[in-house]
């Protein structure tokens, strides 16, 4: 049995870098692994699935989470509320998980600050024009959207700094195999 280099891991990126891709790779690959699902009061996107991609709640009820300190994280980004419930990773933990979190950068540091031992990895598109390619590739979001998303670059790439690694997905094969070598504690 493979074992893990944290039983926490943290996984950031630019919209477009590929991240959601490549954790729902590793994931398939490792039956330890499971992914927390985050809050958002974010629209559902055409193929997602409320409780399985994200608890989608309206803003009201985000903020009653808020006020009731339901949340290990959250942060507002590009507009939409994002959070992390601590019931969901500490029922994963007791289940001895290894619990991945797809999430932004300031979340991403916010779990490292309460568990140290989370294991940080920043996702990079190749280029700025691939992540570009990538965004409109999705048909998914608006061209104001995508320009909020990319005015967020320059931030994110800073915080990547904060991070244990950073690695550039150029091809998505050998990406998962690089962040396989990276988790795991040969």
């Amino acid at each position: 049995m493979k074992k893990f280099k944290s039983r926490l891991i943290a996984f950031s990126a630019p919209s477009g870098a590929g991240k959601t891709s490549l954790i729902k790779s590793l994931v398939a690959r490792h039956k330890e692994l499971v992914i927390s699902i985050s809050a958002t009061t974010r629209q559902k996107r055409q193929n997602e699935i409320d409780k399985k991609d994200y608890f989608f709640i309206s803003e009201t009820k985000f903020n009653e989470e808020i006020e009731s300190g339901s949340f290990l994280e959250y942060e507002q980004v590009h507009g939409d509320f994002y959070g992390t419930l601590k019931k969901t990773v500490e029922d994963y933990l007791q289940k001895k998980k290894i619990v991945v979190f797809d999430i932004d950068v300031n979340g991403a540091l916010s779990i490292k600050e309460k568990y140290p031992e989370t294991l940080l990895i920043f996702i990079k598109a190749p280029t700025e024009d691939e992540l570009i390619r990538r965004l409109k590739g999705r048909n998914s979001e608006e061209t104001v959207i995508i320009k909020k998303r990319l005015e967020r670059l320059p931030f994110e790439y800073d915080q990547s700094k904060k991070f244990d690694y950073v690695i550039i997905n150029h091809n998505f094969y050998e990406t998962v195999n690089k962040i396989d070598e990276l988790i795991i504690d040969y």
